[in-house]
């Protein structure tokens, strides 16, 4: 992994009126890394995640990606540098097939002339070979190779998390952000994700900021670990040095809590 820092963020602050959503937080995600974001609910991690993507602008402090700054930029823009990301809530079609829906997120990439498309000429019909041959190797990516012609909708939970992250890759991203994607798995199924995006960093070489509750996912794959709480950066780590942080363990989950990190 290179020393520069593929995203660093410097002292962000995001204040909505007199409430001070994220105070002065720094972070550097390493090129190829798995980076998480840790922290109770509302402590700040989906805010910092929108500021990345451009849905919020900083009150103060700078986010920049591979060196530029991506103040002001947006969010469309950030996404064609090479930032995807998939939110808490999943954002399916749900009455599209899941090839479906991975092929709307390659739409930019394998977009022929209108004319052609008006016509389903031969420019058409190579763009749309192409773009859906792309889609079945990426939902075999993650694991979804079985269930192209099934509606995202009548697929069972931990699927749909991996078909969000399918949609996401076909933007090809350097950097992917993911909102939660362990949040309602059942133990086995976030084994699977855990392989996936293990996977997309050995494979592909895309670096991961993860933002989670479950500690599950977030010790068996993180590089490194920030923690937030209320809003500021309270420790930063590997998963070991995280796990016996005593501020972690006081202000992540509480004493009697401690054994969730195997403290």
């Amino acid at each position: 992994m290179s020393d520069t820092p593929l995203l660093n963020a410097e002292n962000v602050t995001v204040q909505f009126g007199g409430v001070i959503a994220l105070d002065r937080v720094s972070a550097a995600v390493a090129r190829g890394a798995i980076h998480a974001v840790i922290g109770p609910n509302g402590a700040g991690k989906s805010t910092l995640l929108n500021v990345v993507t451009g849905l919020y602008q900083p009150s103060s402090g700078n986010v920049s990606f591979e060196g530029q700054s991506l103040g002001g930029m947006a969010p469309h823009r950030i996404n064609r540098m090479g930032i995807a990301r998939t939110f808490q809530n999943t954002e399916l079609f749900g009455e599209m097939t899941a090839l479906e829906n991975v092929l709307i997120g390659l739409d930019r990439r394998h977009a022929c002339h209108p004319l052609d498309a008006a016509l389903h000429d031969g420019g058409w019909r190579r763009s749309e070979i192409a773009a859906r041959r792309e889609a079945r190797q990426l939902l075999s990516l993650v694991g979804l190779a079985e269930d192209e012609g099934n509606l995202a909708a009548a697929l069972p939970f931990g699927k749909q998390r991996r078909l969000e992250i399918a949609r996401a890759l076909a933007t090809e991203p350097k950097l992917l952000l993911l909102d939660e994607p362990a949040a309602g798995l059942r133990a086995a199924e976030i084994e699977v994700l855990n392989r996936v995006l293990l996977d997309l960093r050995s494979e592909r070489g895309i670096t991961i900021l993860v933002i989670d509750h479950v500690m599950a996912l977030v010790m068996a794959i993180s590089d490194r670990i920030s923690v937030l709480n209320f809003g500021r950066k309270i420790a930063e780590g590997t998963p070991a040095e995280v796990r016996s942080a005593p501020a972690v363990i006081e202000a992540y989950l509480g004493e009697k809590g401690a054994h969730a990190f195997g403290a």
